[in-house]
């Protein structure tokens, strides 16, 4: 389980590195350089626009490498969705500006986003569900929390790259070709995560299976048409609190507050660091007290947290605006340590890569996608304090509590010892 969960996690991180390193030239770069013609807002909007898209996509790709999951395996998925999200992003550094391809080059960055996101919607089915069906059921949220350890390993990798040669090279430079390094970066990542999947075995519940389902995204819809909308309002406030405080924040605080790229990055990376560092400690509480539980209770955090957390990022400096960011990450990871157990453990093993795929990442659209947009909008007009984007994160959270609330417990019940014969 220590070879499996380390593999998981590496690879989770290089396909989300390829994921965040977008969102973060989206915020900081990608508006004047594709959307030239457009006003500083109207071009970050453009900007988070085509990030939006890699979430639109990943339900589809959820759906194509969830037929994979389900009808060939759980392993070939973890090979071809790395492929796929590494060559897309090497081709996003290639990508020549608008001054020189006109409107090819926002064409061509949509057409690539799309592809990056088909990847990563088979990604994480793909590692959670090898790390989940090789656990033990008393351990089963702690080995699979290790796969969401990964976005926050491949949130600072992006960032920190980032951040480097933001303080390494003029605003000039940065943006002349600065930018792409990150995204060149990843071929070699996804040349690592390759090697380490190569000695991954095939999940022992997989091997299971006599009947395999002919086509899984079917009976996903006529076996479990409830769950996989409840699954889905349930997932986004993860997404949207995340993206809120990892992207939108971003743009925010450079272009509104002033504050310089530098210090934003750094304020969001030792954040997230942190919470990457705590994510098994509520996977244990998870196995011990239950799935719904912990997610109740870090949905109820983020509905609390979120009007301080835009009053503390308000401020401008550098310990508020941590304290606020953190406070938002330790809500969402008492939510999101244990879905990787929680989500799979809702769908039958024969449809379980398709269900839990797809109902994780249309989440992802419900929040992920809309929340840098909508954020920026309500941010535009308001005074320094964004209210609006408060209330937007608490009544998102106040939905995916509702759809917690309807979801039943899935922690496995522990077998009683039996006792001797008198």
């Amino acid at each position: 389980m220590p070879r499996l969960a380390a593999a998981s996690l590496a690879g989770t991180a290089i396909e989300f590195y390829d994921f965040f390193v977008y969102g973060t030239a989206a915020a900081l770069v990608l508006g004047p350089l594709f959307f030239p013609t457009f006003s500083p807002v109207a071009g970050t909007l453009a900007a988070f626009a085509t990030f939006g898209v890699g979430f639109v996509a990943r339900p589809l790709g959820s759906v194509l490498f969830g037929h994979l999951g389900d009808r060939r395996g759980r392993r070939p998925v973890l090979v071809v969705s790395l492929l796929l999200t590494g060559a897309s992003t090497v081709a996003v550094g290639c990508v020549p500006s608008y001054g020189t391809a006109g409107v090819a080059a926002p064409a061509l960055l949509l057409l690539l986003r799309f592809v990056q996101g088909l990847g990563l919607g088979g990604e994480w089915g793909g590692a959670v569900l090898l790390t989940a069906e090789h656990a033990p059921a008393g351990r089963r949220a702690l080995w699979s929390s290790f796969p969401q350890v990964g976005p926050a390993v491949g949130f600072v990798l992006a960032n920190g790259v980032m951040l480097a040669l933001s303080a390494a090279l003029s605003d000039a430079e940065f943006a002349r070709w600065g930018w792409r390094v990150p995204f060149w970066a990843a071929g070699a990542l996804a040349l690592a995560g390759l090697w380490l999947r190569s000695s991954l075995t095939e999940s022992p519940r997989f091997l299971e299976i006599d009947d395999h389902a002919r086509v899984p995204l079917a009976e996903v819809v006529r076996h479990h048409g409830r769950l996989v909308p409840l699954t889905a309002g349930a997932m986004a406030v993860g997404y949207a609190v995340f993206y809120a405080v990892t992207t939108w924040s971003l743009a925010y605080a450079t272009e509104r507050l002033g504050v310089s790229r530098t210090v934003m990055l750094g304020c969001v990376m030792a954040a997230v660091a942190v919470k990457g560092a705590l994510t098994p400690l509520p996977a244990l509480l998870g196995d011990r007290y239950g799935r719904r539980t912990m997610c109740l209770a870090g949905c109820t955090a983020c509905a609390l947290w979120m009007l301080p957390m835009v009053a503390l990022l308000a401020t401008g400096e550098p310990l508020p605006m941590f304290l606020g960011i953190l406070g938002a990450l330790l809500a969402f990871i008492t939510m999101f340590a244990v879905v990787a157990a929680y989500v799979p453990e809702l769908y039958e093993a024969r449809v379980r890569c398709t269900g839990a795929a797809v109902s994780y990442n249309l989440g992802g659209v419900l929040g992920g996608a809309l929340t840098p947009i909508v954020a920026t909008k309500l941010a535009e007009g308001g005074g320094r304090v964004p209210w609006g984007v408060g209330v937007y994160l608490t009544g998102v959270a106040l939905v995916s509590l509702g759809c917690f609330a309807l979801l039943p417990e899935t922690r496995p019940v522990p077998v009683p010892a039996v006792e001797p014969a008198a």
